[in-house]
């Protein structure tokens, strides 16, 4: 295999031409430099990566921890996040968490082993990252992805869930139902809870009284709105509308009112929340709250690599706004 000194022999160059040519840190004629690149097709040499980053202090490389999910938001945000890694040459290490709390930590480590410039995660917050990660690793840049921070260590990145429910619960009211449930993420979740006071401030606001019953909780998973649109049903009076704070449940939700023989957006009306690829294409098509996935995980790519360049910056907390997308499920 080919290196550098072999490069600058065949090239009759300094190696410390050769580095200013592939790291283009330095002005080299361009005669030099063409000497220099020719030589480098002709010994197919390819710069050790390991080396860089041992000069440099910098591996080029972003670590992220996501809490694995059927939910296909998780995986929308991930591409956002590897488009912007590709295009800013960075290279992305993707860890999944499956809910476990160990593995998240485990993850971390093996990330912070492998000397990653930064950390993005995205995980459930039943569990937040330990103090003694910030302890070990007081420099480490981290950004943390609609995901409320349990520490001030950190910058975060989130969506307004509060206004983004108290538009969809709008929307239904404006629609001129009465009867409107909702089936809420894990109760536990920042942004369940934020979603869970939009939807009741909206009512409350409009004089819409929330019959027992009309609130149920779900998990965010596909099988939890199959579960809950099935007690919502159960009812006495089942709801006219009905408010899912993702369109997982929502999706969920459709097999359970198609399995009574119920018609979506006739029946009774369905309303999202996050936009994922699937919401449109479904029959009849989702109406929800658009969230911008893949402005997400750009953003949160930016912030990263701004964090790594400038340390010393005050903690930065970023909110994106939803906005309602009208289709024909309510």
């Amino acid at each position: 295999m080919a290196t550098m000194k072999d490069v600058a022999n065949f090239a009759k160059v300094s190696t410390s031409t050769v580095s200013h040519v592939i790291n283009n840190d330095r002005y080299v004629s361009p005669a030099v430099r063409e000497k220099v690149e020719l030589a480098i097709k002709q010994l197919d040499y390819t710069p050790s990566a390991i080396a860089r980053s041992l000069k440099s202090n910098k591996t080029f490389t972003i670590g992220m921890v996501v809490t694995t999910s059927n939910n296909p938001f998780f995986s929308e945000v991930v591409q956002g996040v590897e488009r912007c890694c590709y295009r800013l040459g960075y290279n992305l290490i993707l860890c999944h968490t499956e809910g476990d709390h160990q593995r998240m930590l485990t993850n971390i480590e093996h990330l912070l082993q492998k000397r990653v410039d930064g950390l993005l995660t995205m995980c459930t917050e039943t569990q937040p990252i330990p103090q003694q990660i910030f302890t070990k690793y007081p420099k480490l840049a981290i950004v943390m992805v609609d995901w409320a921070s349990f520490s001030d260590h950190c910058d975060m990145i989130k969506d307004n869930s509060l206004y983004g429910a108290t538009l969809a619960t709008n929307y239904l009211i404006e629609q001129n139902y009465k009867r409107i449930a909702c089936i809420t993420g894990p109760l536990n979740n920042t942004q369940s809870q934020l979603r869970l006071k939009g939807f009741r401030n909206a009512l409350q606001a409009a004089n819409i009284t929330i019959l027992d019953g009309y609130e149920v909780q779900g998990d965010f998973h596909f099988s939890s709105g199959v579960v809950a649109m099935q007690q919502l049903l159960d009812l006495p009076i089942p709801p006219q509308a009905v408010f899912c704070f993702n369109d997982a449940m929502a999706i969920g939700a459709y097999q359970t009112l198609y399995r009574n023989g119920f018609e979506v957006g006739k029946d009774i009306a369905i309303i999202g929340y996050d936009d994922i690829e699937i919401a449109q294409y479904m029959t009849p098509s989702l109406t929800t709250i658009h969230q911008p996935k893949e402005e997400l995980g750009q953003l949160a790519v930016e912030t990263l690599l701004n964090r790594i360049q400038n340390p010393q910056e005050s903690r930065q907390i970023l909110t994106l706004i939803p906005t309602l997308i009208k289709r024909f499920s309510a």
